[in-house]
């Protein structure tokens, strides 16, 4: 088994507050926010109007990011829909730019839907995600790492 789909199925068998949280610390781990306790939270429960949480879009906080993010099984697809849903979350927060996470995979119809105003969608499905979470260290650790040194010719160049 892969160290992707271990990570995916790991996610899967927590509860849907612990998957909010994962996607806030990932897009902090990105460089998005700050620190993790200022640049973003979850929000996602009932009456949270669609939206699970929110990130800084930069250290100064110039931008709000909005998250949705769904923790499905594999073989459940997020279809054209839910993203249809989100953008009216978004429309209804005044915001433009969301990411849409999920464990799962985006139908055809869901990755072609371009909303029809200027809201941006990031969309990652689980195969990315689980990338993200291997590319910047987030629930793996490296076991093993080899250095290989050589000589630094610029700095035996006498032209400085």
């Amino acid at each position: 088994m892969s160290l992707a789909t271990e990570l995916l199925n790991r996610i899967i068998e927590l509860s849907p507050a612990f998957f909010e949280r994962l996607v806030v610390e990932l897009l902090v781990k990105m460089g998005y926010g700050g620190s993790i306790k200022d640049a973003g939270k979850t929000i996602g429960r009932t009456g949270d109007e669609g939206i699970d949480g929110m990130i800084k879009e930069d250290k100064l906080g110039l931008g709000i990011i909005y998250l949705q993010a769904k923790r499905w099984q594999p073989n459940n697809t997020v279809g054209r829909p839910e993203l249809q849903k989100f953008v009216g979350a978004l429309a209804g927060q005044g915001a433009k730019k969301g990411v849409f996470i999920t464990t799962s995979r985006f139908t055809k119809d869901a990755i072609d839907y371009v909303p029809k105003n200027d809201t941006r969608i990031v969309l990652i499905d689980g195969e990315q995600l689980a990338q993200l979470m291997i590319d910047y260290n987030l629930g793996c650790t490296t076991q093993q790492t080899y250095e290989l040194k050589k000589i630094d010719s610029d700095y035996f160049d006498e032209a400085w």
